[in-house]
C-alpha cells in the first residue's frame, strides 16, 4: 500500500495533454476563470437565481421514495467555467439530486439540460460523451487492472471494444496508442505515473481519488461532476486534491460538487447552492452564503443563537420554575406513600 506523502505534490502544477503548460496557456486558463468570476458578480444571491452562462439547467425535479419528498427542485443553474458547490445538513437530498443529475437515478418528474440539450432520462454513457462526467464518494477503480489499464477504461468510443474489430489490430492500434499517451500524460499531471503498472487496489485512500478525477478527463469533459472529493482523504493530501480541482476551472472545465467541509467549500467555490429538506433555499458567493440565516438555521437550527426578548426570558423562567415545583410535589407524594 502507498501513502498519500508520495503525492502531497500533486498540485502544484497542471499540464495539459502534451505535459507541458505554456506562458500562453496559463494566460489562457486565467482568462477563463476571470471571465466565469466576473459573470456571477452581478447575480443576485438567491434560490433558482438565472445565470449569464449556464451550462446545465434543471426544471421541476422531483425524486420521492413512498411518501418522502427527498428532492424538489423548482429549478437551478450552473455557471460555464465555475467551481460550484452543492452543500446542505445531512438528508436535505444533496447526493440524491446529483444522482438524478448524472442519471445515476430516475426522477419523478422534472427535466435538466447540458449545453442546451435535453439529457434527463437519457443512459448514462450517453452523457459522458456529450462531455459530463462524474466522480463517487466511495471510489470505483477496478483493484485487480493496473492503473494504467483503469485509465484506458476511461476513454470513450474504442474501435477495440467491437469484437469483429478486435480481430484485426490494425483497425485499432493506433488508436490504443493515443489513447495510452493521453492517459501517461494525465498520470504524470497527477503524480502517479511510478504507478502506472500496479494494481489500482494496492493505491491509498487519496491515490484512488485522484486516478478516478484522472480517469474522468480522459474523455475531455466540459463538466465535471464530483461527489464528496474529500471523503476519507488524508488530511495531509487534502490540499494537493484542492488544488486539483482548482486546476479543472483553470484548464476551463465547470466543476459542480458535493461537499460537507465548510472550510474547503470557502476555498475553492465561486458559487455556492444550499439545500434543505429536498429544496434550494439559498444561493450565492461563499462569503453570503455562509451568514445566510436560512443557512445557518438549516445546519443549527432555527433561533439557536437568537437573543432572548424580556418577555421569552420571563416565560421561560416560567415555565423552569412550574417544572420544578411539580418535581418537588412528586417527591414530597413519594416521601408520604
Amino acid at each position: 500500500m502507498y501513502g498519500d506523502d508520495d503525492v502531497l505534490a500533486a498540485g502544484a502544477d497542471h499540464p495539459d495533454a502534451s505535459g507541458v503548460i505554456t506562458p500562453a496557456e496559463i494566460s489562457l486558463r486565467g482568462e477563463r476563470w476571470a471571465a466565469a468570476v466576473a459573470a456571477l458578480a452581478e447575480v443576485p444571491a438567491e434560490p433558482g437565481v438565472a445565470k449569464p452562462d449556464p451550462i446545465l439547467v434543471a426544471d421541476n425535479v422531483v425524486r420521492r421514495f413512498g411518501g418522502l419528498t427527498a428532492v424538489d427542485v423548482e429549478h437551478v443553474e450552473v455557471q460555464r467555467g465555475s467551481i460550484t458547490a452543492l452543500i446542505g445538513p445531512n438528508g436535505a437530498g444533496k447526493t440524491t439530486f446529483f444522482n438524478l443529475l448524472t442519471n445515476f437515478d430516475e426522477a419523478d418528474s422534472g427535466a435538466w439540460t447540458f449545453n442546451g440539450q435535453q439529457i434527463s432520462g437519457m443512459s448514462t454513457h450517453k452523457v459522458v460523451d456529450l462531455g459530463m462526467v462524474r466522480t463517487f464518494q466511495l471510489t470505483k477503480a477496478l483493484s485487480r487492472m493496473s492503473v494504467l489499464e483503469n485509465m484506458r477504461l476511461g476513454a470513450q468510443k474504442q474501435r477495440g471494444e467491437n469484437f469483429g474489430r478486435a480481430l484485426i489490430p490494425a483497425l485499432w492500434r493506433n488508436q490504443e496508442l493515443d489513447i495510452t499517451e493521453r492517459a501517461d500524460a494525465l498520470l504524470e499531471r497527477f503524480k502517479l505515473a511510478r504507478l502506472r503498472d500496479d494494481y489500482a487496489g494496492e493505491l491509498s485512500g487519496g491515490q484512488r481519488k485522484l486516478l478516478e478525477m484522472a480517469r474522468a478527463l480522459m474523455v475531455g469533459p466540459e463538466l465535471v461532476m464530483l461527489d464528496e472529493p474529500m471523503a476519507g482523504v488524508n488530511p495531509a493530501l487534502t490540499q494537493s486534491l484542492l488544488g486539483h480541482v482548482k486546476g479543472l476551472r483553470e484548464d476551463g472545465m465547470t466543476v459542480l460538487f458535493v461537499e460537507h467541509d465548510m472550510d474547503m467549500v470557502r476555498d475553492i467555490s465561486d458559487w455556492v447552492i444550499v439545500m434543505a429538506q429536498g429544496k434550494i433555499i439559498a444561493e450565492g458567493p461563499p462569503d453570503k452564503v455562509m451568514v445566510n440565516e436560512q443557512v445557518i438555521d438549516a445546519y443549527l437550527g432555527a433561533h439557536h443563537d437568537a437573543p432572548l426578548t424580556a418577555e421569552e426570558e420571563e416565560r421561560q423562567l416560567e415555565e423552569a420554575e412550574a417544572e420544578l415545583l411539580e418535581e418537588i410535589r412528586e417527591t414530597e407524594q413519594e416521601l408520604s406513600q
